[in-house]
């Protein structure tokens, strides 16, 4: 897949994310969100997370949305922008607030976890057509955008709709389908996703996403037929892996054996990591190893942010053969040095 674009067109840069960001408070302690006593300010947004990652690694990265007037918003826009990421095109809504939200120390998937989101009326959820700046939006070489900026009003639907048709010139389109339930008013979640998903030229999703929203009761294979059109649909199997379909084949490659320490984030990690190697024009399977890399910094650190290894490092891993990438064993702080990955892989 060829990618277009000029890097030295001034206002051209390597991805575009466009999604709602919003400031995130993370217990001091494990419990109830009724019994944690305080928090701490973090910021949190899946096609933020993905800038940020790009960014850090050296790609030059653009984040669109709105935020509020408010303290909220200043921090929002100064956290994203200490990344390196373009925040220019971001704007600030003088009426709607700053979406936040509050989550105990369990991770996602557990029976004790618990979200609080106060996002309903945010300055995000204006996101119109109308209201976002087109030109500064299309003006990547990829154009990163995701299933939870549909659920958030019509008006943003209906930007993801014209975002996603088909048109010439447009930039690489990639969507992750980051189905969110509790995002939606009603049922219509799995038709938008599916047609949103169809206009994209790469697709990440989930084997669990893909079985809850549209009832897929096979693997990836199944995921495929349902979604011949994009031209690079990547399907991710939670610690056995992910396939890549990008015809006329595909490639499957394992996770790797992480100790985790949080899982928030890791599917942003790994969908910026994909397209780190995308933007490099890597084969198909190292790719897939960059998202698993990336993926692997944001589990063992916690926070939705992790930096991501440095590139010489992720080189140099995604280069290793299949067995010795099955004996990788990361844990905290290994992007930190080259030798504690050399460590972990037992190379001498």
């Amino acid at each position: 897949m060829t990618i277009t674009g000029t890097r030295n067109t001034p206002d051209v840069v390597d991805v575009v994310t466009l999604g709602e960001s919003m400031v995130a408070f993370l217990p001091g302690r494990p419990g109830r969100l009724a019994d944690v006593p305080s928090f701490d300010r973090s910021i949190g947004g899946a096609e933020s997370n993905v800038a940020c990652a790009l960014a850090a690694a050296g790609h030059a990265a653009r984040w669109v949305s709105r935020v509020g007037a408010d303290g909220f918003g200043d921090h929002l826009i100064e956290a994203i922008g200490s990344y390196g990421v373009d925040v220019s095109a971001v704007h600030r809504d003088p009426v709607r607030p700053t979406g936040v939200y509050f989550r105990t120390a369990g991770d996602r998937g557990t029976h004790a976890h618990e979200v609080a989101y106060y996002r309903a009326g945010s300055a995000a959820s204006a996101m119109s057509f109308r209201e976002v700046d087109l030109a500064a939006v299309r003006a990547g070489r990829i154009l990163h955008l995701s299933g939870i900026t549909a659920a958030l009003s019509d008006d943003c639907l209906t930007l993801l709709r014209e975002l996603t048709a088909p048109r010439p010139g447009r930039p690489l389109v990639s969507f992750d389908v980051n189905h969110r339930p509790g995002l939606w008013t009603d049922r219509t979640d799995a038709r938008v996703l599916l047609e949103l998903a169809r206009g994209a030229d790469i697709v990440f999703v989930g084997e669990d996403e893909a079985k809850e929203a549209w009832g897929v009761k096979g693997g990836p294979e199944e995921i495929r037929e349902l979604l011949p059109e994009p031209g690079v649909l990547v399907v991710k199997e939670g610690a056995r892996g992910a396939t890549a379909f990008q015809e006329p084949a595909f490639v499957c490659e394992p996770a790797l054996a992480v100790d985790v320490v949080a899982t928030t984030g890791a599917g942003d990690a790994f969908a910026a990591g994909f397209l780190s190697g995308t933007l490099r024009s890597l084969p198909v399977r190292d790719r897939i190893r960059y998202g698993h890399l990336w993926a692997a910094a944001a589990l063992t650190a916690p926070g939705d942010l992790a930096p991501p290894p440095a590139r010489d490092t992720a080189d140099r891993l995604t280069a290793l053969d299949g067995d010795a990438w099955g004996r990788l064993r990361l844990g905290p702080g290994w992007t930190q040095t080259e030798q504690r990955a050399d460590e972990e892989v037992g190379t001498p």
